[in-house]
């Protein structure tokens, strides 16, 4: 199988791999995968072999890792022409992937997409201007509202059904193989003795650890600001007595450190209750964390996914992005509360927002705060 390319992607094609390890219980499954991406797989019971290959490496590396297994059938994830290059050169005589293009000479079996798919389209810059201008203008404009677990609601533009979800695509393909396509929750295998290493090499807290995931990787459109990151924890410190857990890859030290160095100030000085972990974990030992916390409360990334596949509840926060197609876990789990803000070109999917952050600026502290109190509280 030639794995997803992303932590988020990979995560919800974890359905999809158990389902496959259902319907083919004696079949020898390998990953191919990134590898900055073989921690998640683990002791993960759908996997009986990961390889790998580094960032620089091209097409022709995986083609003679794929050639040294003498594999009979190849499930392609990715929607690339590189994968599907690397098991027509490896000589898989079975290549089974999504139809589009080019692709479909490169594989043995073109499946053709879900009539009912839903693309992650970006908005043009004219598109959202003229959107949020055309709102404007309208007195009617009223967003629709999606049901919190409490009966509260935050504004969606846009109710999707629940088959939108990625990991659906991924279970339709698996679907060619034989495997069910009814959806499963995402999974990474995590041992209580990986939490407990990762709990003393990190000096993490027994009692509530709430974790903080200011950042994400794709861009800035993704980010609640950090000041309210910053005054959420410091209601919910003085509302739950709880210690703080802040993640982030290297690219996020710097914004976590400032988080860090706010709540300290405030009066969350000891590295008990407060531990950056911005840059410092491995992949494997960031899954232990996550785990390790009763909460996440988190942008749209790769974290967020991790923590909902960990058994980790989850108070996920959108606005560029949706969370009927990447939410975290199963689609509908009430563990976790997802928030949108109100704006009238969310979702836009892009970058950078081109007009004043509207959507995320939306989100309000007391809102989050109320989120992650209700999801802290909740029996485990």
């Amino acid at each position: 199988m030639r794995g997803a390319n992303w932590i988020g992607d990979a995560v919800m094609t974890t359905p999809a791999l158990l389902r496959l390890r259902e319907a083919l219980p004696e079949t020898h499954i390998t990953l191919l995968t990134h590898e900055k991406l073989v921690g998640l797989w683990a002791g993960h019971s759908a996997v009986d072999e990961v390889i790998t290959f580094a960032p620089k490496e091209g097409v022709f590396s995986g083609v003679r890792r794929l050639r040294e297994g003498g594999f009979d059938a190849a499930l392609v994830l990715p929607n690339s022409i590189r994968t599907g290059l690397e098991v027509l050169f490896a000589g898989i005589p079975r290549r089974i992937g999504y139809a589009g293009g080019w692709r479909d000479w490169l594989l043995t079996q073109a499946v053709p997409r879900r009539a009912d798919v839903v693309e992650m389209r970006k908005r043009t810059v004219e598109e959202v201007r003229r959107l949020v201008a055309d709102a404007e203008r309208s007195a009617a404009f009223r967003p629709q509202q999606a049901s919190l677990p409490d009966g509260s609601s935050c504004g969606v533009n846009a109710a999707l059904p629940a088959a939108s979800h990625h990991l659906f695509h991924y279970l339709h393909l698996a679907a060619a193989l034989g495997a069910k396509p009814e959806p499963l929750a995402t999974h990474l295998a995590v041992s209580a003795d990986e939490v407990a290493a990762v709990k003393a090499k990190f000096n993490l807290p027994d009692g509530l650890l709430i974790g903080l995931n200011a950042g994400a990787e794709y861009g800035p459109a993704k980010r609640w600001p950090a000041d309210r990151f910053i005054a959420a924890a410091k209601e919910l410190r003085a509302r739950l007595n709880c210690g703080f857990a802040i993640f982030g890859g290297a690219a996020d030290k710097a914004l976590a450190t400032e988080i860090a160095a706010a709540l300290a100030i405030s009066g969350v000085p000891s590295a008990v209750s407060l531990t950056n972990l911005a840059g410092r974990t491995s992949l494997r030992e960031l899954c232990a964390a996550l785990c390790a916390c009763r909460v996440l409360l988190t942008n749209d990334t790769g974290p967020m996914h991790i923590a909902a596949a960990v058994g980790t509840r989850v108070v996920a926060l959108f606005g560029s992005t949706s969370p009927e197609l990447t939410g975290p876990g199963l689609p509908g789990d009430t563990r976790h509360i997802l928030l949108q803000g109100e704006a009238a070109c969310s979702p836009c999917f892009l970058r950078k927002c081109p007009i004043d952050f509207r959507c995320m600026n939306s989100l309000t502290v007391p809102a989050v705060v109320d989120a992650v109190e209700r999801a802290a509280k909740e029996k485990l």
